[in-house]
């Protein structure tokens, strides 16, 4: 087992805790290092009935609970599923069944199997789009989504090894045959990731170490920006003026709109970096536009963010309101 993973769970030791489980590799391989630490784990697994595989890998799954004594929950993606995006969608279904289960049952922590492979593909993804500090931090360790904590506790685990180890002691997995579809771009940086290491002599190990790096200034620019936020931040809405806004630095700008938005508007991910800049584009003049399910207002020096739908009112010092009709 990678002594990586084991230091990485000491701070979980003694917590309930909820796995999703694919039945892939990675994280069947997280699943048998979690038994073996004694961990207090329940499983969650998700059948999005898109494969002909899916009922097979389900009742796998299922079996390979029992065996190894770990309760086991099955959700199965029920409904229409859109012509596009679907990928996305199927993520977010996922990640909505596994965290409703986590807050119906009082499990704190939902552990996933991303890896370092993953870790790395993320950052060149991230690159190609030109990123700032936060998209080439990739992934973090811990975060949170709808209120659980998202753990990953194989960041610095390579694909490699999980798969050695179900290969040596015949554990069996599965393949997802989109993992070798080159019309993905994640699919593509994988098959030709190599040759950062043949020609240029930059290795995986570098690689991760400037997303650690990059981690560690992500965290301090995001302390700096919860202050910020919660300076500006009431039952649901955020006003200031618009000095507090554009006196601040061109990236903490950036990540301060886009937590207010992510924050007022409900959503899991944050707008796109050239969706705030558009947003501060128009912010720089009386305005009223929608993002992020967001309605954002500026009238004169005051700047107004509520839930899209909500009445846009502003609040004068002398006590007085000011309605802004829609």
């Amino acid at each position: 087992m990678n002594q990586n993973f084991i230091d990485f769970m000491r701070e979980f030791y003694g917590k309930k805790m909820a796995v999703g489980v694919s039945g892939g590799v990675d994280s069947v391989a997280l699943l048998h290092w979690l038994v073996e630490i004694g961990a207090d784990i329940v499983c969650l697994h998700v059948n999005h009935g898109l494969r002909d595989a899916a009922d097979t890998e389900s009742e796998y799954v299922c079996d390979l609970c029992k065996k190894l004594n770990v309760p086991c929950h099955i959700f199965r993606w029920t409904g229409e599923k859109p012509d596009s995006g679907l990928e996305a969608a199927a993520r977010s279904a996922r990640y909505k069944m596994m965290t409703d289960f986590c807050r119906d049952n009082g499990i704190e922590y939902l552990l996933t199997a991303h890896q370092a492979d993953d870790q790395i593909e993320t950052f060149l993804m991230n690159l190609g789009r030109g990123s700032g500090v936060y998209g080439l931090a990739a992934m973090q360790p811990v975060s949170e989504r709808d209120g659980i904590k998202i753990v990953r506790p194989l960041l610095n685990v390579s694909r490699d090894e999980l798969r050695n180890y179900c290969d040596t002691r015949g554990i069996k997995y599965f393949t997802d045959e989109m993992n070798s579809d080159a019309r993905y771009t994640r699919v593509k940086i994988r098959q030709n990731r190599h040759l950062l290491h043949d020609k240029l002599g930059i290795s995986d190990e570098r690689i991760l170490l400037a997303i650690e790096n990059l981690n560690r200034a992500r965290s301090a620019i995001a302390t700096d920006i919860d202050k910020l936020v919660a300076d500006v931040m009431g039952n649901g809405f955020a006003m200031f003026r618009d000095s507090f806004l554009f006196d601040l630095m061109p990236d903490i700008r950036l990540k301060f709109i886009g937590t207010l938005i992510q924050k007022i508007g409900g959503d899991n991910y944050q707008p796109r970096l050239n969706s705030l800049q558009m947003a501060l584009d128009k912010l720089h003049g009386d305005c009223k536009f929608t993002l992020g399910h967001c309605t954002l207002r500026r009238l004169g020096t005051r700047i107004l963010i509520v839930p899209e739908g909500a009445k846009t009112t502003f609040r004068i010092r002398h006590g007085k309101n000011r309605q802004i009709k829609k």
